[in-house]
């Protein structure tokens, strides 16, 4: 085994970043196209997106995707974007057309939410040439029919159960490429990788909290830390 330190460099001004926690460098990865894939940051944020050390970004929010916030997301990046192409509120087409849009923005993939109608998943699987990364949330999805519909990859958010669920889901589907949210520390991650996930979102401090901690430090004269 190679055990040469791998060369870094930082610079001055962009040493101050958001580093996603180191446990996630021990899952497997995704490949994608070349690229593998071992950490999302769960963001739109473009001051975040531009600070953070993650593999990709997962950019989902809870409105009606629109093709310019995904044009923003994909002008901040300097990593891979999953872009949210709804599958909740919005249905049907204009999944799909939001889907195309997004594969000629440059997404590397696209996420439905777990409402999403097989047949819209169907669709998307024949007509983008990215993978359709489908978002399960309980046991009472049917996973079995979102593979057979075409779907290669999950997206597992479920809250304090994604563990358990990341592992009923492995156990039955191998090769099935699994994405999980890692939840708030270093032990649940561990045991989401464990479960089985090969790649794991993180979801980042907000703006307001990065800031306080660096306001705390200007109030009190300290320099940034």
């Amino acid at each position: 085994m190679n055990s040469r330190p791998v060369p870094e460099f930082q610079g001055n001004l962009r040493s101050f970043m958001l580093h996603v926690p180191e446990i996630i460098r021990e899952c497997s990865g995704i490949r994608v196209f070349g690229k593998r894939i071992k950490s999302l940051v769960f963001t739109t944020d473009a001051a975040i997106i531009r600070n953070c050390n993650a593999d990709a970004v997962i950019a989902v929010y809870p409105f009606t995707p629109q093709p310019l916030i995904t044009q923003a997301v994909m002008t901040a990046a300097d990593m891979p974007v999953f872009a949210g192409v709804g599958g909740g509120l919005t249905q049907g087409m204009r999944v799909v057309d939001l889907a195309l849009h997004a594969e000629f923005q440059g997404a590397m993939g696209v996420v439905v939410n777990a409402p999403t109608k097989n047949e819209t998943v169907r669709e998307l699987v024949r007509r983008i040439d990215i993978p359709v990364v489908v978002t399960v949330v309980s046991e009472r999805d049917d996973v079995e029919a979102r593979v057979e519909a075409g779907a290669r990859i999950a997206n597992v958010s479920a809250a304090a159960q994604t563990a358990g669920l990341v592992r009923s889901i492995r156990a039955r589907f191998p090769e099935l490429a699994i994405i999980a949210t890692g939840g708030p520390t270093e032990e649940s991650i561990r045991e989401t990788i464990a479960a089985g996930a090969n790649a794991i979102t993180w979801t980042p401090p907000s703006n307001g909290q990065v800031f306080r901690e660096i306001m705390q430090a200007y109030r009190q004269g300290n320099p940034h830390p």
